[in-house]
């Protein structure tokens, strides 16, 4: 009858000295590039983003034009209000002390360029807020809530759609007397949270219908978590798209009521001013031109970085057009 054979068991010696082969393959593996990087939605937005190129160029153009107005009192050759009689209707001139020439009462016109860029800045950035804020409140308890407070809330905001705007924005700019730069932000500011506010109102409706807001009611979440926690961030995406166009439409309707008389007033300026002023000298083209030129470069660059926003946050969006 055979001995029963003795099997020893593993040596402790190799067991320790085989357990560092696990972090030498993960070394490897990281030394590969074989490694698993966790991406969130926002960075392949910004990815997006960062690869649509005219929206890049409108970010850069932006940035500078908007980023003159704000240090406006470091870059402005000038004063908006230093007058100097001897250079009156100037013409432009690169040699010369006045890049854009000078108007009737010989101010520099580069200087007020700058200026008025930053008074339409200030409109437009404020009455983008203010409405997208509005709206976006409006639009969340609507959609959220439902029943007879959606009912009234969008028939409020039906009756604001149902005014004529530039109407009654030249009757209440009439009304109130000499328009300073801030009523005027607040009268359109009151016409522009419409938009946002359906818009908002109709992906409520359809996300607190989803399985993670009810997930979310059955353990016990709140109203307001759940509105603001939960569904605000899928609305993102239309909501920065509509605050940032809102800029560019600001932009227009002040120029529309400052050339009409109803806007802001002089001394202050504004693009919208200059090219109004503009209006007593027709053929000195450089009051004109230059503002004008300036209006149209900032909503097409405002164009440009909605079109890549918009492209950007959608994620069902697979190839960037631009």
């Amino acid at each position: 009858m055979s001995e029963p054979t003795l099997h020893a068991g593993p040596n402790p010696a190799s067991l320790g000295s085989a357990q560092p082969a696990a972090p030498a393959e993960v070394d490897s593996t990281v030394e590969a590039g074989l490694e698993l990087k966790v991406r969130s939605q926002w960075t392949y937005a910004r990815m997006r983003f960062l690869r649509h190129r005219l929206a890049m160029a409108g970010l850069i153009v932006l940035i500078l034009v908007f980023g003159a107005g704000i240090f406006a009192n470091y870059i402005a050759p000038y004063s908006f209000e230093q007058i100097d009689l001897t250079n009156v209707l100037h013409a432009p001139t690169l040699t010369g002390h006045h890049v854009f020439g000078t108007d009737e009462i010989g101010r520099d016109e580069l200087s007020r360029v700058i200026y008025g860029i930053r008074t339409s800045e200030e409109v437009g950035v404020f009455v983008a807020l203010v409405s997208t804020f509005v709206g976006l409140v409006i639009g969340a308890i609507a959609g959220y809530f439902g029943g007879w407070l959606d009912n009234l809330l969008m028939r409020f905001t039906d009756l604001v759609l149902t005014l004529p705007a530039l109407v009654v924005l030249l009757t209440v700019a009439a009304l109130l007397g000499e328009g300073s730069q801030w009523r005027i932000s607040l009268i359109l500011a009151f016409f522009f949270w419409t938009t946002v506010a359906r818009v908002v109102r109709g992906i409520f409706l359809s996300l607190r219908e989803k399985e993670y807001v009810e997930a979310a009611k059955a353990a016990g979440g709140g109203d307001l978590r759940i509105m603001f926690r939960h569904i605000l961030p899928n609305t993102l995406g239309p909501i920065v798209v509509s605050a940032t166009l809102a800029v560019a439409l600001a932009i227009l309707t002040e120029t529309a009521l400052s050339f009409l008389g109803f806007g802001i007033k002089p001394p202050t300026p504004s693009l919208g001013v200059l090219i109004a002023s503009a209006q007593n000298n027709p053929q000195d083209w450089w009051l004109t031109v230059f503002p004008g030129l300036l209006i149209v470069i900032i909503v097409l660059a405002i164009n440009f970085i909605g079109d890549g926003l918009r492209d950007a946050l959608d994620p069902q969006q697979r190839r960037v057009r631009a």
